[in-house]
C-alpha cells in the first residue's frame, strides 16, 4: 500500500516538469510589418507626391512689386492733398479771373508773394481753358511823367507775362500793353486810390 503514495509523488513531479518545459515553447504570431510598398488592409492609400498641395514658392521679385505699389499710393495721396487749390482755381468763373488784378508797390514792377500766388491761380485757370487768349494791361498811378509811367506799365505787364510763361502758359496766348496813368481804376488823388491804380489787369482776346 505504501507504493501508491510514491507513485503519486512521481506523477506529480512529472506534471510539474512538463509544465515548466511548456513555458519555453515560443508562440508564433503574425506580427511582421508589411513590406515596403505593401498596404495593410484598412489603411487608406497615400496620394502620389504630385497630388500633394505644396505651398506657393516665395518669389524674389515680390518685395519690388510691393515697393512700387507703395510709391504709387503715396504719390496718389500727395496729389490728392495738393490738388484742391489748383482744381478750385481751374473751376473759378471767368469773372473772377478778369476782376482780380495784380498790384505793385510804388515805382516798382517786382512781383510780391501775394501777386505770385494770384498768378499761380490764373495759370491754373488758363491751363484748364487752353482756347483763351488774354491781354495783360500795365497801369500806374498819376505820379511821375507820362513817358515814365508808360515805360513802368510796360515793365509791369511783361513781369506778369514772364511769370505765367514760367508756370507753363504758352506765350503766344499772352499779349501786353501799357496805359501808364491814362486809365486809372480809381480817380482819387490819395494813397488809397494810387494803390488801386498800380496794377496789371487782364482782358480776354478770344480764341
Amino acid at each position: 500500500m505504501r507504493l501508491v503514495p510514491g507513485v503519486l509523488w512521481v506523477g506529480l513531479l512529472l506534471l510539474l516538469w512538463a509544465g515548466g518545459c511548456a513555458k519555453h515553447v515560443p508562440v508564433v504570431t503574425d506580427t511582421a510589418a508589411p513590406e515596403t510598398g505593401a498596404i495593410a488592409p484598412g489603411t487608406p492609400a497615400e496620394p502620389p507626391p504630385s497630388a500633394v498641395a505644396m505651398p506657393p514658392a516665395q518669389s524674389g521679385a515680390q518685395p519690388a512689386i510691393d515697393e512700387k505699389e507703395r510709391q504709387i499710393v503715396e504719390e496718389s495721396l500727395r496729389r490728392r492733398f495738393e490738388a484742391p487749390s489748383a482744381t478750385v482755381a481751374a473751376l473759378a468763373p471767368a469773372e473772377d479771373f478778369l476782376h482780380q488784378d495784380v498790384h505793385f508797390a510804388f515805382d516798382s514792377f517786382a512781383l510780391s508773394e501775394e501777386a505770385k500766388a494770384l498768378l499761380e491761380k490764373k495759370a491754373a485757370w488758363l491751363a484748364a481753358h487752353p482756347h483763351v487768349k488774354v491781354l495783360i494791361e500795365g497801369h500806374c498811378d498819376e505820379r511821375g511823367t507820362q513817358a515814365y509811367n508808360l515805360a513802368l506799365g510796360e515793365r509791369r505787364a511783361n513781369a506778369v507775362k514772364q511769370y505765367l510763361v514760367a508756370l507753363g502758359i504758352d506765350p503766344a496766348r499772352l499779349s501786353t500793353v501799357s496805359y501808364g496813368e491814362e486809365r486809372p481804376l480809381d480817380p482819387g488823388h490819395n494813397e488809397e486810390a494810387w494803390a488801386k491804380n498800380r496794377r496789371a489787369h487782364f482782358v480776354f482776346l478770344g480764341p
